[in-house]
């Protein structure tokens, strides 16, 4: 196939609310859910805190859902974050952050999910010993070529892949809860099993609270991205803040049923033990055949998330070409498809995997190399609506985030607590994680100086 992809473009309004809904809780409800809720367990001393915790994670998420709904509906760019901290903090900050995104938070998380893909999708059919790594580069190349094809391709699938991703947790939800409560018979569950695991550990306090909420956040995380395809949204001053709601409600709901599903079906102990937590519930439920349906629903939603994080990673890398010289070549592409930031996406993500393919050390270590980065950026964009406030106070608000101050003062102060906590709780790989923006400085002189001789010419 052939591209033209030497054309500058111009996003247009073409994702409808149903469109942004699906592509949110496509990135948010991604392989995550599938590998926290143990580690949550292993650290939250009763069941209660279990639920408590994912709970307040969308409350935390609501929150800061509207403080970036203010962003998005006032200042709709494709860049994102990238926009609003150049017009809050200069070009330095806001180039700084999109190196970083594109070296190490998006495409790191493109490279994992497609990596969690792979071992999954391993599990229904095996190409040998580097099955994994050949499903993971399989899956990039074909979501990349699926959306190199035009917006229109990239939405539908999204669609599509959302409402089977959602389902598919419901049901397995269902199941599990049915059988708790005794409503079906399965012979390979015993009724004082179910009964035992309900009596847990009466700590009132988690052990780890601030790691509990790194692992529940990060399961959360990605509602931030509708930032990214704000200019896209059709009637997106409304629909933004329709979307995110919606989508966070829906993502709450379904992380709260699917714990209490965990809990009922496993106990705490066994939840906090296990490997594979959701397919383990499975097993338990329905035998080998539960284990294999977890392992095609999981291959489902992360192919749902790589998708997702595909189309909004391009977007804010189209943005950076648009304002940095030595980047320009990201703004190009064919009708209104971001080509250029999609193929060096998608480059830089197979990279990462043939990386993997020897180093890789699993989720936990992902995790660690990510969460400082995205911490510390995501209290710059709290910041950046103080300041775009005072900086913007005679301009129309379009959406005005409820309770200001209090509300952004309650974001930028949990931001604050989850980059300490994301510094305390991940070692080394949260200490190399913390230094990868400062690799892009010496892109960011050279990048000054081409500046330069443009002006001069």
């Amino acid at each position: 196939m052939k591209l033209a992809v030497r054309s500058t473009i111009a996003l247009k309004p073409t994702l409808s609310l149903i469109d942004t809904v699906a592509i949110i809780v496509g990135i948010v409800v991604g392989a995550s859910i599938f590998e926290t809720p143990s580690l949550v367990a292993a650290n939250a001393g009763s069941t209660a805190n279990v639920l408590l915790t994912w709970g307040l994670g969308g409350v935390i998420s609501l929150i800061g859902a509207l403080c970036y709904a203010e962003l998005a509906t006032n200042y709709p760019h494709p860049g994102g974050t990238y926009y609003y901290l150049k017009r809050s903090f200069g070009k330095a900050i806001a180039f700084l952050f999109a190196w970083t995104r594109l070296s190490v938070i998006q495409t790191g998380s493109i490279a994992l999910l497609a990596f969690v893909f792979g071992d999954y999708a391993s599990q229904l059919w095996r190409w040998g010993d580097f099955s994994s790594v050949i499903y993971a580069a399989i899956a990039i190349v074909f979501l990349t070529g699926l959306n190199l094809l035009g917006v229109r391709q990239g939405k539908q699938t999204q669609t599509l892949l959302a409402f089977l991703q959602v389902t598919g947790l419901i049901v397995i939800s269902a199941i599990a809860l049915a059988i708790s409560f005794s409503l079906i018979s399965v012979s390979t569950v015993e009724p004082t099993v179910i009964t035992t695991n309900l009596i847990q550990s009466d700590s009132a306090i988690p052990r780890n609270f601030g790691l509990m909420m790194v692992f529940i956040l990060l399961s959360y995380g990605g509602w931030n991205e509708a930032a990214y395809i704000s200019a896209e949204v059709r009637n997106g001053r409304q629909n933004i803040v329709k979307a995110l709601v919606w989508s966070i409600g829906i993502i709450t709901t379904l992380y709260l049923l699917i714990n209490w599903a965990l809990i009922r079906g496993l106990g705490l102990t066994q939840m906090a033990e296990s490997q594979a937590v959701v397919a383990d519930l499975m097993r338990l439920s329905l035998g080998e055949t539960g284990a294999v349906l977890t392992s095609l629903l999981v291959a489902i939603a992360t192919i749902c998330s790589l998708n997702a994080t595909i189309i909004t990673g391009a977007r804010a890398n189209y943005a950076l070409g648009q304002d940095v010289t030595i980047f320009a070549f990201l703004k190009r592409g064919h009708g209104n498809t971001p080509a250029n930031a999609l193929i060096l996406q998608a480059a830089i993500a197979l990279l990462l995997v043939g990386v993997g393919t020897f180093t890789r050390q699993g989720f936990e270590t992902m995790v660690d190399f990510t969460a400082p980065a995205f911490w510390f950026f995501f209290l710059l964009s709290g910041i950046s609506l103080f300041i775009l406030r005072r900086r913007d106070r005679n301009v129309e608000r379009y959406f005005s985030v409820p309770f200001y101050p209090l509300t952004p003062l309650m974001f930028c102060g949990i931001c604050a607590y989850m980059l300490r906590a994301s510094l305390v709780y991940t070692g080394w790989g949260g200490l190399l994680g913390a230094i990868v923006p400062l690799l892009g400085l010496p892109l960011l002189w050279w990048n000054l100086r081409q500046s330069e001789k443009v002006t001069i010419k």
